[in-house]
């Protein structure tokens, strides 16, 4: 490998097989067995790294609100401004990768991460707690990449695609992991036990990164300005969009005239981005190849698997928090999810294959949609433990799918290089916006419904049911000992009873939530199967033409013989 070192830019004679795949990327020397262990497991510790850092904080935001003393539409602001920030970065940082070099780009992110897990240590309120969970997002989103970029050095040219699906995959474990370990972090100092822990986990990527570097790539001068100007308008109109969907369910929809500004604002900045990119010579964002039937198709499946698996953090977790339990009682889930998780990668690493990138989609719809089934039988008296099955299952799609689903996109980049930002926006906005739709969509029907069945509930709590007084009774009975007054100890009865047809009219709101994530699993796998039948049928029919073809040549190369 040769290159001219005055300038920076020149091209580089690659040796057989190290040529990087994409701009931006490493190139892909040989490496000695030992090294490509710790390529292996520097990846993972960059993956888990950049994911834990949202994922503390969603896993804790019921412990933190009572820290900063926070209404539950303050605290909800801290992941929505992690994502606010995480969501568009990557418009830039392909770009910055590819003109200034990969070991710019991993040494300068990992210390701004670093500096930024400092900085928490030093908040003392909300505002700068939400001041700074945005440039997190901001420097976190260069991590994920980073951790994929190592896992490929741990892995020779025939085992590549296990690299996509280790280093994707990974990123899935943070949840699970937050929540087996974070209560006692919260117990070392509150929330700064948290975030020394992150800054903890960034130091020693960050020495890692630093004693074993990632192999150099090619450089080329691709910033334009007008980039810039499609990122001042399109990163505020994805963090506006962000915005109206964290908060939508808890602020409501109808009843908050600043969602409404928010989101017209945020469609009018976005719509500005996008008119200035389809009339670039040579856009950033490939308006036009993004809205191509099969990345089109490509976007809204990924959105679309994004959206039933929220069903894991805003239906059973979310069900389970409700009726109090907290992180420490749900370690058994969590182990049960991160067994699901790490099962995906193993499976999705040992399968995947680029002729057949749609099976392992088709597969996940198939266990969402019996895992869904399955949580749809909950009662009153369900709890973590009854969930271990289901969730592994779902834990096992998150990963599982990740990695054919952004194959399905690279194929394509491969040929066209020009199109490698695009896809990250693509694949990434449909990630980070997909998760908040699948919260927003399944928080805001399970409040619906659980207003639905309180209603029915209510209208049959009648003294003049012999259930309802017998239960009265049973109440009046438990409390006896307790409250001496008459009055109160009616009071106190009825209040019992309305508090658990409410448990009750919640229970069945979420299996309303279940089946509908069913339902969506389901119209899904038949919308995939119909596109995979029909592409295997116009591949027969042209398959059948070109041996019709060929057989007229054969017998017109007969005739003119004879």
């Amino acid at each position: 490998m040769s290159g001219d070192n005055a300038n920076p830019y020149a091209p580089r004679e690659w040796a057989p097989g190290e040529k990087p795949m994409l701009p931006g990327s490493p190139s892909t020397p040989s490496h000695p067995g030992y090294k490509r262990i710790a390529f292996g497991i520097v990846g993972l510790l960059i993956c888990i790294t950049g994911a834990l850092s949202n994922a503390l904080v969603t896993a804790n935001l019921t412990n933190l609100q009572g820290v900063f003393g926070a209404y539950s539409n303050e605290i909800a602001w801290l992941p929505a401004v992690y994502v606010m920030g995480n969501i568009s970065i990557n418009l830039l940082l392909v770009k910055f990768r590819q003109q200034y070099g990969l070991r710019v780009f991993t040494e300068a992110f990992l210390v701004l991460y670093v500096l930024v897990a400092f900085f928490h240590l030093l908040v003392n309120d909300l505002s700068s707690a939400i001041i700074v969970r945005a440039a997190h997002g901001m420097v976190g989103g260069a991590l994920s990449s980073l951790g994929i970029y190592y896992q490929v050095q741990a892995w020779p040219a025939r085992h590549r695609l296990k690299a996509l699906a280790i280093g994707l995959g990974a990123s899935q474990l943070a949840i699970p992991l937050a929540r087996l370990f974070s209560t006692e972090l919260l117990q070392l100092d509150q929330w700064r036990g948290l975030y020394l822990f992150e800054l903890g986990l960034a130091l020693m990527a960050l020495g890692a990164v630093l004693i074993l570097k990632l192999p150099p790539g090619e450089r080329t001068k691709v910033f334009e300005k007008k980039d810039f100007l499609t990122f001042f308008l399109m990163a505020p109109g994805m963090a506006l969009f962000c915005g109206v969907l964290s908060l939508g369910r808890i602020e409501w929809w109808t009843s908050t005239p600043w969602l409404g500004v928010c989101l017209a604002l945020g469609l009018v900045l976005v719509t500005a981005a996008v008119l200035v990119e389809h009339n670039r010579s040579n856009p950033l964002i490939n308006t036009r190849w993004l809205g191509s039937g099969a990345i089109f198709r490509l976007g809204i499946l990924m959105i679309l698997l994004r959206i039933m698996l929220a069903e894991q953090n805003t239906g059973a977790i979310g069900y389970l928090q409700q009726i109090g339990l907290q992180n420490d009682q749900m370690q058994g889930l969590a182990l049960a999810i991160l067994a699901g998780v790490a099962a995906g990668i193993i499976c999705s690493a040992l399968t995947i294959n680029p002729k057949h990138l749609s099976w392992p989609i088709v597969l996940s719809l198939i266990v969402v949609m019996v895992a869904s089934l399955m949580d749809a039988q909950s009662s009153p008296l369900t709890r973590a433990d009854n969930m271990y099955i289901s969730q592994f299952l779902l834990g096992f799609s998150t990963s599982f799918f990740i990695a054919p689903a952004m194959l399905l996109g690279v194929s394509s980049v491969i040929t066209q290089p020009k199109n490698l930002v695009s896809f990250v926006v693509l694949f990434g906005m449909s990630q980070n916006l997909g998760g908040l739709m699948g919260s927003a969509l399944l928080g805001t029907f399970q409040t619906w419904r659980e207003k639905y069945h309180s209603s029915l509930l209510g209208d049959r709590l009648s003294l003049l049911d012999p259930n309802v007084t017998d239960r009265l009774t049973q109440y009046n009975n438990l409390f006896a000992s307790q409250i001496g007054d008459t009055t109160l100890l009616g009071a106190q009865s009825t209040t019992q009873l309305q508090t658990a047809a409410t448990l009750q009219a919640n229970v069945l709101a979420y299996n309303d939530v279940y089946i509908l994530t069913a339902v969506l699993a389901g119209v899904t796998l038949l919308w995939v199967l119909w596109r995979l039948s029909r592409l295997r049928y116009l591949n027969w029919q042209q398959a059948k033409r070109e041996a019709e073809s060929e057989r007229r040549a054969m017998q017109q190369l007969n005739t003119e013989k004879q």
